[in-house]
C-alpha cells in the first residue's frame, strides 16, 4: 500500500473509525482517507477526531477512492452495491468486512473482473488489538491480499484463510470479544459475591484476562500447559476448574462459536 492510494470507507461506524485511527497512527496522510456516513453525528465525530475528508455520498466516494472498504451492515449491502456499481472500475480494490457476505456475492454486482478481498476483523481494533481473518475473491491478486493484510495489521494481528473458513472465523474471533466480555463480567460478579468491592473485582478480572492472554501469546505454550501450571495438587485453582468442567463452560463456549458461525451463514444466504 502506498500513500498515493486513496482509501474510502462506506460506513463510518466503530470498525471504520478503528481502521482510520490505525492508518493515521501509521503515518498515513489524513487527506488520503475519506468516509461516507448517513449519520450527521458520526460525520461530525469523524471530522472532529481525525480531520479526514467526508464524501457527500457513496457515489462520490467510489469515484474518488482507489481502495473502498464496505463497513456497513450486511442487511443493506444490496442497496449500497446497486447504488455504486455504475461508477466502479476494475482499477479499484474492494474490501468487505460484512459478516456472512461472500466475495462472489459482491463480485456479481460489478462489471468486468472486480477485485474483492473479504475480512472479518473484530472490535478490539479500536485499541490496536484486532484479530482479523482475510481471504481474497476470484479476481483479487496476491498483491491485493498483501495490501489488505498491511492495512489490517495497522489495527492488530492478521491470519490468511480460505473463504470456506470465514464463517468459522466469524464465530470465533468476530464474535469472540462478546464471549470474553461476558467472562470478565462473570468473574467480577464472583469476586463481589465473595466480598470484594465492585471496582476492585472488575479491575482484577480485567487484568487477569489480559495477563492470561499475554501469557499464551508470549510463551507460545498450549493453554492446557499453562492451566496445569496454575493448578497445584489439592489447590484452589483445580477446585475452580472442576466446577467449570462440571457446569459445561468448555462445551458452552464451543457451542457459542458454532451458533455464531451458523448465523454468519444465514446472513450470507439472506
Amino acid at each position: 500500500m502506498t500513500n498515493a492510494q486513496k482509501i474510502g470507507f462506506i460506513g463510518g461506524g466503530n470498525m471504520a473509525e478503528a481502521m482510520i485511527k490505525g492508518l493515521l497512527v501509521g503515518a498515513f496522510p489524513a487527506d488520503k482517507i475519506m468516509a461516507s456516513e448517513p449519520s450527521e453525528f458520526r460525520r461530525q465525530h469523524l471530522d472532529d477526531a481525525f480531520g479526514i475528508e467526508l464524501a457527500e455520498n457513496n457515489l462520490t466516494l467510489m469515484e474518488k477512492c482507489d481502495i473502498v472498504v464496505l463497513s456497513i451492515k450486511p442487511q443493506i449491502v444490496v442497496e449500497v452495491l446497486e447504488e455504486v456499481a455504475g461508477v466502479y472500475s476494475n482499477d479499484k480494490l474492494i474490501i468487505s468486512i460484512l459478516a456472512g457476505v461472500t466475495t462472489a456475492a459482491i463480485e456479481k454486482f460489478f462489471q468486468g473482473a472486480p477485485r474483492v478481498v473479504r475480512v472479518m476483523p473484530n472490535t478490539p481494533a479500536l485499541v490496536g488489538e484486532a484479530a482479523s481473518a482475510i481471504c481474497r475473491g476470484h479476481y483479487a491478486s496476491q498483491n491485493d491480499l498483501m495490501v489488505v493484510k498491511q492495512l489490517f495489521e495497522s489495527v492488530g494481528k492478521v491470519q490468511l484463510i480460505d473463504e470456506r473458513q470465514m464463517d468459522a472465523a466469524t464465530g470465533l474471533s468476530g464474535s469472540g470479544p462478546a464471549y470474553i466480555y461476558t467472562v470478565i463480567e462473570a468473574l467480577a460478579d464472583g469476586g463481589v459475591r465473595e466480598g470484594l468491592r465492585r471496582d476492585i473485582a472488575h479491575a482484577l478480572a480485567v487484568q487477569t484476562v489480559v495477563g492470561a492472554a499475554l501469557m499464551v501469546r508470549e510463551t507460545g505454550e498450549h493453554p492446557a500447559i499453562l492451566r496445569d501450571q496454575v493448578c497445584s495438587p489439592g489447590g484452589t485453582a483445580i477446585a475452580g476448574i472442576s466446577t467449570l468442567e462440571k457446569n459445561g463452560l468448555r462445551t458452552t463456549l464451543m457451542e457459542a462459536v458454532s451458533a455464531s458461525a451458523a448465523r454468519s451463514r444465514e446472513l450470507g444466504d439472506s
